[in-house]
Parts: structure tokens; sequence; C-alpha cells
């Protein structure tokens, strides 16, 4: 079905059988352009656990959707769209929120994500080196930073980790994260998926594997 030529009011009238994946990204291209209310400026945990603030449409909506995304971009914070339905609209991760605000979408294309234990074969070669301030501004280094000391981690470290000049992860320092078992990493990688854009990859490595981790 065509939705190019849909107010957003009829996108959202839609019934949930009818929206596919052109329907999502659709939505995704006209909520920017969208007014918004918040009746609450206190975030509420999603059912997932993480926080969302809870807007709606409407014709007394006078928040710019720019203005409040920008809002949220540095407090860690996801996004719930008329959460007083049987479901919300939609729903943005924190990861796509600082993706919107970085590079004007809320997903980008990537290739295929392993989230995890990033595996060295023995004798290959890697690149290393610091996330730039591109990949990850200094706003969702704040972010990511409190979501670890909210777990008693108090100086993780990070390094991009890249097998060859096109595809890196993100990887976490096992050692400064407290050297959870190998059984944890999956747990942790898909926890901090939520707060990264959905193209990234990360994974847990050890330093003893891979020197020139520095302090997130």
């Amino acid at each position: 079905m065509a939705y190019a030529n849909l107010p957003f009011a009829d996108l959202l009238s839609m019934p949930a059988d009818q929206r596919d994946s052109d329907w999502e990204a659709m939505m995704l291209k006209s909520f920017p352009l969208q007014s918004l209310s918040v009746p609450n400026p206190d975030p509420k945990p999603g059912p997932d656990g993480w926080p969302y603030l809870f807007v709606e449409t409407g014709p007394d909506a006078d928040e710019p959707a720019p203005k409040v995304l920008d809002w949220l971009s540095t407090r860690g914070i996801g996004l719930a769209l008329n959460p007083g339905k049987e479901a919300p609209d939609f729903v943005l991760t924190y990861g796509m929120v600082w993706n919107y605000r970085l590079r004007g979408a809320f997903l980008s294309p990537a290739p295929e994500r392993k989230n995890g234990e990033f595996r060295l074969q023995p004798g290959s070669q890697v690149l290393t080196g610091a996330p730039s301030e591109t990949f990850l501004p200094k706003y969702a280094r704040a972010v990511i930073k409190r979501f670890f000391l909210d777990q008693g981690v108090y100086a993780p470290k990070i390094l991009m980790i890249g097998e060859d000049e096109k595809n890196f992860d993100l990887c976490f320092s096992l050692e400064s994260l407290g050297q959870p078992p190998a059984g944890e990493h999956m747990g942790i990688a898909e926890a901090l998926s939520w707060f990264l854009p959905a193209h990234y990859s990360v994974a847990i490595v050890s330093e003893n594997a891979v020197p020139g981790f520095e302090l997130l």
C-alpha cells in the first residue's frame, strides 16, 4: 500500500494489521514535521524497562517534534507516541533519537549486526582506534556513562575494532566492566544496544586480546 500522500493523522488511524514496513518508513519520515503535546515531562518505564517520554498528537499539540527529540538526546530517554492506545503508535529507543540528531534519520542502513563477544582468530590483523566525535558524540557518551554508573561500573573503557576499513564494532573492555562471565556478555550487549543507533555493532573484548582501550 502507498502511504506517500497520506496526512499524518491518517497514518495514525491505519489499523494495526495494515502497518507494514512502508507504513513505518513513512511514519518515521513524517514524524519530525509534527507538533506534539507532552502531558508529563517525567519519563516513564516501558514494558522493556527503559525510560520513555510519553507524547501525544492532536489539535492542541504545540511542541515541535525536533525540539522534543533534541531534549531527549541529552537525557538518555526514548519516546512513545500516543501511549494511551492499546499499543503506542510507535516507539523510539534512545539510539534512534540519537541517530536522528546526528544523521537526520531514525534508522541508517548497515551490515548485519553481531552483538556479543568479538572473536579474534589466531594471527588475525585488526584495525583499532578511538571512536570519533561523529560516531560517539559527547552527549551520547555522557548518557552511556550514566547508565554504567547506575550499574556500579565507574570507569568503563571503549575501543573501535574492525577487520576492514569499513565496518567497526564499538567494543567495551571486559576488565573495566568487572569481568562478567561469558554467559552474561550477550545480555550486556543487548542492553547497551538500546542506547545505540540500530546499525551499530557492540561487543565485549578483553584488554589482553587487544590493547588500546580508553576511558569512555
